[in-house]
């Protein structure tokens, strides 16, 4: 295998990542919203309150910003935005060779969340479909955490590794194992 070969190799593999992120979301997601109204309470995980599955509707952001905004511009706005930014992302990802490989595995799933949330952006009208609640026991002023999804949790998790990476991880680290 030639060096470009091997270094378009080494970009391209976390992208498997990315497909799976937003398979596995669309699938949870398709069947949360096929079987259970919205609003429904579905199951109480381990049977003590702390996750429950239950089936709610986000047109907002994160945190419910953006809830002010005009109805017409929530949906351009959180459209448009995260298209520009993961097309920045991506640029970026494949132009630089300042990633470690955990890095460009962490970029990976911070692209594939994104697009799991605009998928549902598109193409659910009634909003994104979130489904996972988890006690926060008045932590923050939350009892619960706000309802999340698959694809949430891919990119709070994946900003996480990518943050603690910047100062943790040394900049040869990319000749391990994930590069």
């Amino acid at each position: 295998m030639t060096e470009s070969n091997a270094t378009v190799l080494k970009k391209a593999l976390p992208f498997s990542l990315t497909a799976l992120i937003v398979l596995l979301d669309q699938v949870t997601k398709s069947y949360i919203a096929g079987k259970w109204p919205v609003g429904t309470m579905i199951a109480d995980v381990f049977n003590n309150d702390l996750i429950r599955v239950c089936h709610v509707r986000n047109k907002v952001i994160a945190f419910s910003l953006g809830g002010s905004l005009p109805e017409p511009i929530r949906p351009a706005l959180f459209i448009v935005l995260p298209l520009v930014v993961l097309g920045f992302l991506c640029f970026f990802y494949w132009k630089s060779s300042d990633f470690t490989g955990l890095q460009r595995w962490a970029v990976a799933g911070i692209i594939g969340g994104g697009i799991g949330n605009l998928i549902d952006r598109i193409f659910r009208p009634e909003g994104v479909v979130d489904f996972i609640s988890v006690k926060f026991f008045g932590l923050l002023g939350f009892e619960r955490w706000p309802t999340f999804n698959i694809a949430d949790s891919s990119v709070v998790v994946c900003i996480i590794i990518w943050l603690v990476s910047l100062f943790v991880v040394p900049s040869n680290a990319g000749k391990g194992a994930l590069s």
